[in-house]
């Protein structure tokens, strides 16, 4: 399935969840807000929320400094 993440349109296997696809994108889940569609996807929600084909996505990573 096709899906848009960070603006850049990408192949993605089916059936992903959240979280499975911050795995598979090699992303650690617990620095990151994600966007689906324009809406914030609770942490909570990671594991329950499916990625499906046409979805805009967007992958925020925190980032500590000082």
């Amino acid at each position: 399935m096709n899906a848009t993440v960070n603006g850049e349109s990408i192949e993605l296997p089916e059936g992903l969840t959240v979280a499975t696809l911050l795995r598979h994108l090699g992303v650690r889940a617990e620095r990151v807000a994600v966007e689906r569609n324009g809406q914030v996807v609770k942490k909570v929600r990671h594991a329950e929320e499916q990625v499906s084909a046409g979805d805009v996505l967007e992958i925020v990573t925190f980032v500590g400094g000082g």
